[in-house]
């Protein structure tokens, strides 16, 4: 997803206290920064932050992570972020948000961080066939991600793309992943997972587009 430059949030980031700027220094000692025992989650490509803010300030007792690549989708999860836990009347204590490339995520996290889930939500499909392995759920991606991951960690994808799906599928049984929930049809599933719609999710269903989501295991 494109989006314009903003000027302003490059600044905003860097005072803000729940933006890190330097991830790689807090390898293996992401549950040192939260100063709690809870869990940490995942999400991989936050985008504007629509979903992240809402799980976040909706389970009080479990950490999250949120990194993306482009400061000005950084700048406005960070204002949106601001916006929900204002009204919730809430403090932001439970969530870091972060830049950085995810193909070398393994710079940032380490099996000491014991991450429990990832959240993977409508990623960039790459449909030409050498640029497949940028996908965030190729096997290149996800034996990284098995290097941190705790057992029995799950990770939760969605997309609107059916060839991006379907080979997903794939990668995850290759890369020893059990898939144990899988939707070619999120709306019609009442109890599939407790969903947070994004801002893409948004915009499919409303062109008719189903979307697809699985929850897979690592095992």
């Amino acid at each position: 997803m494109r989006i314009r430059f903003k000027p302003w949030a490059r600044a905003e980031l860097e005072a803000s206290k729940f933006y890190i700027d330097n991830p790689e220094e807090y390898k293996g000692k992401w549950r040192e920064l939260f100063s709690n025992g809870n869990p940490i989650n995942l999400e991989l490509g936050c985008g504007k932050g629509r979903f992240i803010s809402q799980v976040a300030v909706y389970n009080p007792d479990i950490n999250y992570i949120a990194i993306d690549l482009v400061d000005a989708m950084l700048g406005l999860a960070k204002r949106k972020i601001e916006e929900e836990y204002k009204m919730a009347n809430r403090k932001i204590d439970n969530i870091y948000i972060t830049r950085y490339d995810i193909e070398r995520i393994n710079n940032i996290l380490s099996k000491e961080d014991k991450i429990e889930k990832i959240y993977i939500n409508f990623c960039n499909p790459w449909p030409r066939g050498k640029h497949r392995k940028k996908r965030l759920t190729h096997t290149r991606q996800l034996e990284k991600y098995k290097e941190f991951l705790n057992e029995g960690a799950e990770i939760y994808f969605k997309t609107d793309d059916d060839e991006l799906f379907n080979d997903s599928i794939n990668y995850f049984k290759e890369s020893g992943f059990t898939i144990e929930k899988i939707t070619y049809d999120l709306e019609e599933e009442t109890d599939f997972w407790e969903n947070i719609e994004t801002e893409h999710e948004k915009m499919f269903k409303e062109q008719g587009i189903k979307i697809k989501a699985l929850i897979a295991k690592n095992s």
